[in-house]
């Protein structure tokens, strides 16, 4: 036995020596990601840090302006994905201010939103909200923001309960309806809450997972909304089976059809970013996420040429444009893509 071990020692130190200095000190990256892409990725980071005001929010944009909350939450899952939190890490004060600035935004009615989206698309800002806010409460070391966390969590979370569909399905305002885009954003932030440890309303996610059941269409995608009819939209579909992954529903039926859905169509653009929806960049939100999460088999597929894509795409200031919404919305969604193989956060993890 000595001897096989002190072969093995032998063998090891045969193949560090082959390794040479140079090896000893590389870093280690996740699969797929290189050199180029840390500096795009440490580009995309800087420029969300230096664009964001004071207050937490992004009021210089046209994005940041129209959808405070969205945008805050949705840059704040990138600096998340970095592996940065409250108190730690290059990004801390900007994660710690998004926090303060959304916290600030929930209303007694558990309603997270800003005057610029309450009467038109207050829940779009309020699930991504959601997602962001139970995404960092495991992280926060304060315990007077943890205490207003907590609170507002929980209402957030009652809020989304109570705006739900009779059919399962959220849409633009609380209650008002149902709409695939708004109630798979739902799902992700209750998700959220529950991998943080917070009871999620009982029957609640069932209820929105009967409800994309009942969007699905004969070719395996979900439609636009329950009583829109028409084809499946790619977008919605992609972010259905993300959410479905989230909501545990790993080997069910829509799952599978709807990843087919997915997978078939994004073989007919071979790599290319352009989806040819008008959606670009929510659609590659959800597909990155619904391929990460279905494996190898697909993301060693997806990610490469979309990785370059994103690597090239990027502005001299560090931005993406972020199809026609704007550069937060774009550069929040490419950084969220990029970093998914550092597997930070569980929401994205497999």
């Amino acid at each position: 036995m000595k001897r096989f071990f002190f072969l093995f020692l032998a063998a090891y130190a045969g193949l560090a020596a082959c390794a040479g200095p140079a090896a000893a000190g590389e870093e280690i990256l996740p699969k797929h990601l290189t050199p180029q892409t840390q500096k795009t990725i440490k580009a995309g980071l800087d420029y969300l840090a230096k664009t964001q005001n004071q207050e937490g929010n992004w009021s210089g944009t046209a994005d940041g302006t129209t959808y405070p909350t969205a945008m805050a939450a949705l840059a704040g899952m990138a600096f998340l994905a970095h592996g940065d939190t409250p108190s730690r890490g290059p990004y801390a004060a900007n994660i710690h201010n998004l926090e303060i600035y959304l916290l600030g935004c929930a209303r007694p009615s558990g309603l997270i939103t800003s005057p610029a989206e309450a009467d038109s698309r207050s829940m779009y800002g309020h699930g991504f909200s959601l997602l962001f806010l139970a995404s960092v409460y495991g992280m926060e070391t304060d315990p007077h923001t943890r205490d207003r966390l907590k609170k507002v969590i929980t209402n957030a979370m009652q809020l989304t309960a109570r705006g739900q569909s009779e059919f399962g399905g959220w849409t633009y305002v609380p209650g008002g309806g149902d709409e695939g885009s708004v109630t798979v954003t739902q799902m992700q932030g209750l998700r959220a809450a529950s991998n943080a440890g917070f009871s999620v309303p009982k029957g609640t996610v069932e209820a929105a997972v009967k409800y994309l059941e009942k969007c699905k269409t004969a070719d395996g995608g979900i439609v636009y909304s329950l009583g829109s009819g028409g084809e499946a939209r790619l977008a919605i579909s992609a972010a259905a089976v993300a959410t479905l992954y989230n909501a545990g529903q790993y080997d069910s039926k829509l799952a599978e059809s709807c990843l087919d859905f997915v997978w078939n169509q994004f073989a007919l653009f071979k790599g290319n970013w352009n989806t040819q929806t008008g959606h670009d960049c929510y659609t590659h939100l959800y597909a990155s996420q619904a391929f990460y999460q279905a494996g190898d088999k697909y993301w060693d597929v997806y990610f490469p040429p979309i990785r370059d894509y994103l690597i090239k795409a990027q502005l001299s200031d560090g931005s993406w444009s972020g199809d026609e919404v704007g550069p937060v919305f774009g550069t929040s969604i490419s950084l969220i893509i990029l970093q998914m193989p550092y597997k930070y956060l569980p929401i994205y993890q497999r």
